[in-house]
């Protein structure tokens, strides 16, 4: 039975509240059970917040500055329009003045022919009626051009303010970043003084099993409750090709990276193994979306930081940590080559990487034999 885009929309919105319930659910542990990671997890939220305004009040100044120099060059076209209007009235007028201020009346007095009077008497009208059109087009090119001129103005000011906004957001951007700094600092003595990187690790490793398990469940309840249709497919995704003969044929996450963690490395000098890869790359690089499916989960997380995870359907998930902005949220679709967020180095990471992991259900792969560089 086909579904009504009514009640495709409430099966999304239910899957939504589902996800959400699981993310508070994962949060509220977090905060409970490590004070220094909730004290993480606010500052780096904030820096991402102060980031994201900062993109949002650039975005406003270059239309705004685009917008003053379009009304700049209305302004210049329109003082030449005007110089040519008064030079071309400036014209008219000396003409008439040459021929005197009574035209009409010496025509009269020269006793010509009443029928070329009576032409040239129409001829006069014409210019005088095209004096004052002129003189009247003069009049609206200066309001106009007034009226430009206070709109450069008003524009202006808008700049202004905005590098007022600008100049809040990156104080709040750097009192972010301190914060940060000072609890990386502390999770780092923290570490040091119970010897307990290992069981840091591990501890941050349980956080991940257990959001990817709910995560799962949440996704398969989903399905159930779909009504059955023709061919068997309840995917959550829109119809798409399968992920699995896809397997290195994928685009990396992101451009120039270079590796370093791979899938199955040993982590910490102990039994724990990386389940993704790690990927070097500048701050700021873009992430993309390697293949299409749809966000299931967009928050910060322990050991991961800003991370993102998307749905691809067939039981296919893959993860994105440390960024520094997620560009998408729950519940949305993307495509392959969408941006999703930007490499950074939360989670108390030490340098700017991405996590990226992929899980055939809730088993971890390796996900390098998916990708490709052309």
């Amino acid at each position: 039975m086909k579904q009504t885009p009514a009640q495709k929309e409430a099966e999304l919105r239910k899957l939504n509240q589902r996800i959400d319930k699981v993310r508070k659910t994962v949060n509220e542990d977090v905060q409970k059970r490590d004070k220094l990671s909730g004290q993480l997890r606010d500052a780096e939220l904030g820096v991402q917040s102060a980031r994201k305004e900062l993109d949002e009040i650039r975005a406003q100044r270059l239309a705004v500055e685009a917008r003053v120099r379009e009304l700049e060059a209305e302004q210049l076209r329109r003082e030449q329009e005007l110089d040519g209007e008064r030079a071309e009235l400036a014209g008219e007028l000396r003409t008439a003045y040459v021929n005197g201020r009574e035209e009409q009346l010496k025509l009269l007095l020269n006793q010509e022919d009443p029928s070329n009077f009576g032409r040239m008497l129409a001829y006069y009208g014409y210019f005088g009626r095209a004096r004052a059109d002129r003189i009247r087009g003069i009049q609206d090119q200066l309001e106009h051009l007034a009226l430009v001129r206070e709109k450069i103005v008003a524009e202006k000011t808008r700049i202004e303010t905005l590098e007022q906004q600008r100049e809040r957001r990156v104080a709040d951007l750097k009192s972010s970043q301190d914060k940060r700094a000072q609890a990386v600092r502390a999770i780092d003595q923290q570490i040091k003084a119970r010897g307990g990187e290992l069981k840091q690790l591990q501890s941050q490793a349980k956080t991940v099993e257990r959001l990817i398990v709910e995560l799962r469940k949440a996704i398969e309840r989903s399905q159930q409750a779909q009504p059955a249709r023709r061919g068997g497919s309840t995917g959550t995704v829109a119809q798409q090709a399968p992920f699995e003969p896809l397997r290195g044929k994928l685009p990396w996450p992101v451009q120039d990276g270079k590796v370093i963690a791979r899938f199955g490395q040993s982590r910490a000098g102990g039994s724990m193994r990386w389940q993704g890869m790690l990927i070097g790359t500048d701050r700021g690089a873009r992430v993309r979306a390697p293949y299409a499916g749809r966000v299931v989960y967009g928050d910060w997380l322990p050991g991961m930081g800003l991370m993102l995870v998307i749905d691809h359907g067939g039981g296919y998930m893959s993860l994105y940590g440390h960024n520094e902005e997620l560009f998408r949220k729950v519940g949305e679709s993307v495509v392959a080559g969408d941006v999703i967020g930007s490499v950074g180095d939360s989670g108390g990471h030490s340098q700017p990487a991405l996590y990226f992991e992929v899980r055939r259900g809730r088993t971890p792969v390796d996900p390098q034999t998916w990708l490709t560089r052309k």
